[in-house]
């Protein structure tokens, strides 16, 4: 079966509807930079737990987490398992402090504790992993798209990009969050149908695709072993309590979401709504993925030999799926990436003026204000379509920005609890902290490139990528506490 008319009526008006429905909250949005960046408090906490649903759902969630569950078994959805803590901690600590400051920026708080120069270097990495990430979304986007329509990569990028620009342009956060809450219930619609029409395909019963699944230990989550150098149960499980920790307590594309409801308890609410909604979410992809192996090992003809295990979704969503069905799931797969790039733009355009212009020009009018989020989304957007572009013509760049993200993200999140926990810990030893910080994230995220006889092979690090966030931010965390504890006593005795 190939993609008909019906699915591209299905998926156009999808597209042309989002950007209309974006654009329908210029009114709203323009009135000030609060109503731009935070739509003024006044956003309905259902709507927004939606859009932080969307938000974490990318385009590589929902391709990678079938293709990894296809190859190997349901170990990343460990990764899952972690959310319940880290909304929690999120609900407790994170959204009554930013609630309390009362102010857009997630990173105003290091400035109050440590000065400008945490907050202008935790802005500045976050802006550089948005524009990595806005490239990297796009592209990975482009290339399931290229091979089920057939169409130019650069072509994809470039319009994906420019319409998702346009609705964040002209609507603000709202046009974001309402969009985002659509377009989640249109993906969730998108998976779950999947997982039931591979479910009730298998020739012999839905039975059949358990039994093939059980041989081939294909539910298993993973090693139970304590090796840090394979990405086990535990690996993957602290892994993903740091990424969520930080997702969750100081990323901006989160915390911005925390002001734009009406109370403390509304953001708590959506919160914990957004993230817990994405633990059952990732399961149905990892049983999609899990449901695609026992479905060609039934069915071998219908997949032609040697289909990577991450294009092997994107060919059932065409060749698999009922006509409109295909036009809806490709939709959903439009709606986990446009989501996710809006939010980096907007996010990131408020972090510019919060952080950057009014930190140099305080006392810039609205006028001013509105023209600096204008030209900020603008610009970080026609960046990330740069990025995108650039990340096709070259070979490994994908992994190279990743992993150059990782360095300029790793420190963020030790210094936030260092700033939360050891409260006497003063502005020299947090920059002593951080920079070891650095050094054992960058030595960590580096190792691998290491070549068996290099002079430096014996020293590259022996544990798994996963735990590279983990050391870095325990190194700045532990490096802080004690560097003021040992300053404290010496206080005392002296």
């Amino acid at each position: 079966m190939e993609i008909t008319a019906l699915d591209y009526i299905i998926f156009f008006l999808f597209v042309a509807g989002t950007a209309l429905f974006g654009c329908s909250f210029w009114f709203r949005s323009r009135k000030s930079s609060d109503s731009f960046t935070a739509a003024s408090g006044t956003l309905p906490s259902w709507a927004v737990g939606m859009s932080i649903f969307a938000t974490f759902v990318s385009s590589i969630s929902f391709l990678g987490l079938p293709g990894d569950a296809y190859a190997g078994n349901w170990n990343p959805f460990v990764f899952s398992l972690s959310i319940p803590i880290a909304t929690w901690l999120a609900a407790k600590i994170f959204i009554p402090l930013y609630r309390g400051i009362n102010s857009v920026s997630a990173y105003q708080y290091l400035e109050q504790r440590f000065g400008y120069w945490a907050r202008c270097y935790v802005a500045i990495c976050y802006l550089l992993t948005q524009v990595a990430r806005i490239g990297s979304i796009l592209l990975l986007l482009a290339l399931p798209i290229n091979s089920m329509f057939g169409w130019d990569i650069q072509t994809i990028i470039i319009i994906t990009g420019i319409v998702t620009l346009v609705y964040t342009l002209a609507g603000g956060i709202a046009a974001v969050v309402w969009t985002d809450a659509i377009q989640g219930i249109i993906l969730i619609v998108g998976a779950a149908a999947c997982a039931l029409i591979l479910t009730f395909s298998m020739p012999e019963g839905p039975g059949q695709l358990f039994e093939i699944a059980s041989e081939a230990d294909k539910f298993s989550l993973g090693s139970f072993s304590l090796s840090l150098s394979e990405p086990t149960f535990w690996v993957v499980f602290i892994y993903g309590l740091f990424v969520n920790l930080q997702n969750y307590g100081i990323d901006q594309n989160y915390v911005q979401r925390y002001m734009t409801t009406k109370t403390t308890a509304d953001a708590v609410k959506s919160t914990l709504f957004g993230g817990l909604l994405y633990i059952p979410v990732s399961l149905v992809f990892v049983y999609i993925g899990t449901a695609l192996y026992a479905y060609y090992t039934a069915s071998p003809g219908l997949l032609p030999e040697g289909t990577p295990a991450d294009q092997v979704f994107p060919y059932f969503i065409v060749h698999g799926l009922p006509a409109g069905i295909t036009g809806l799931v490709i939709a959903a797969l439009f709606s986990a990436g446009m989501s996710t790039v809006a939010t980096s733009i907007n996010s990131s355009a408020t972090i510019i003026l919060t952080d950057f212009v009014k930190h140099f020009k305080p006392r810039t009018d609205e006028k001013q204000n509105m023209a600096v989020l204008y030209t900020a989304t603008f610009t970080v957007g026609a960046l990330g379509i740069a990025a995108g572009l650039m990340m096709m013509h070259i070979d490994g760049i994908l992994d190279a920005w990743w992993k150059l993200a990782s360095i300029f993200s790793g420190g963020m999140l030790g210094l936030f609890l260092l700033a939360l926990v050891c409260r006497k810990v003063r502005r020299p030893r947090a920059v002593l902290a951080v920079i070891l910080g650095l050094l054992t994230i960058s030595w960590m995220s580096l190792s691998p490139l290491i070549n068996e006889g290099s002079p430096f092979w014996e020293f590259r690090s022996q544990m798994h990528t996963y735990l590279t966030i983990v050391a870095g931010t325990l190194v700045i965390f532990c490096t802080g506490f004690i560097a003021t504890a040992l300053a404290e006593k010496r206080k005392r005795t002296a």
